[in-house]
């Protein structure tokens, strides 16, 4: 049997809350495979729209801030140059914003059944990787359009993604506990979300952000993230050391800190939810 007890000092053992959440990885696996099959259920197009979704991105973006605003992209198509982009980008857009919600339109199951509330976040974050699995497909199809080079540097790509996933949990995880006690998150998430894209090299490289901004701009995990993916799939090399390190040292900081303020706020969870 599970006992709640009023929060201690107990919230910040992080090796018996990861245990705790390993014996009830077969929640976690159900409740995951449940995210993904009712995500597009009763929709006409199916799973399509994972890949509809950047597809259709790129296609306004290559309009607009190619043949508009005249964006450079460093020598490659743009469309492949945002969606290259735009697929990372996606995925940790659409996990924080369903996983932030992830909580409160749990209500009913966090307040007759124990078991740890992280689990509801990571499935979402899984869902989200599904959706990127199948945006890498739309991802080769364009580049043997566009006859973009493949080189060994695509072999980083697990890493990426691992990293990517990991800075969505963090985030995920601070902002479905806060939304808990102040529902004014959800509301905010779509400005919250429009913003952080433009602070993000989604639409523009890297390069055009001033040096003297740079240490400031790359504390952005995202800009590491999406600047890495363009290196290993545009420009065919390793991933530029400086904003992967950037990208890695924050999340690595963020992460556990994320972990402990979640696990910190579950014991009134039921309470306030």
């Amino acid at each position: 049997m599970i006992v709640i007890r009023p929060v201690d000092a107990g919230w910040v053992s992080i090796a018996g809350h990861l245990q705790r959440l390993f014996d009830y990885i077969d929640l976690f696996r159900t409740l995951s495979v449940h995210r993904i099959s009712v995500r597009y259920r009763q929709t006409l197009l199916g799973v399509s729209w994972a890949v509809l979704q950047p597809v259709l991105m790129m296609v306004i973006f290559a309009v607009v801030f190619s043949k508009l605003a005249r964006i450079p992209s460093e020598g490659a198509p743009y469309a492949l140059f945002a969606y290259v982009a735009l697929l990372p980008w996606t995925f940790f857009s659409t996990s924080v914003t369903t996983a932030t919600g992830s909580l409160v339109s749990h209500t009913q199951l966090i307040t007759k059944v124990y078991f740890p509330r992280e689990i509801l976040p990571l499935t979402y974050i899984v869902a989200g990787l599904f959706d990127f699995t199948l945006g890498l497909g739309a991802l080769a199809v364009l580049m043997a359009w566009f006859s973009a080079p493949v080189t060994g540097a695509i072999l980083y790509i697990p890493f990426l993604v691992a990293l990517l996933a990991a800075w969505a949990l963090a985030v995920s995880l601070v902002l479905s506990a806060a939304q808990v006690r102040w529902r004014d998150v959800g509301v905010a998430m779509p400005v919250l979300v429009q913003v952080w894209m433009f602070a993000s090299p989604v639409i523009y490289p890297l390069g055009v952000v001033p040096d003297a901004w740079r240490p400031l701009y790359l504390l952005n995990p995202i800009a590491g993230i999406v600047n890495s993916f363009r290196d290993v799939l545009l420009r065919g090399h390793a991933p530029d050391l400086v904003p992967l390190a950037f990208a890695f040292a924050v999340t690595a900081l963020a992460l556990p800190l994320a972990y402990m303020i979640f696990k910190r706020a579950e014991a009134t969870m039921a309470d306030i939810v």
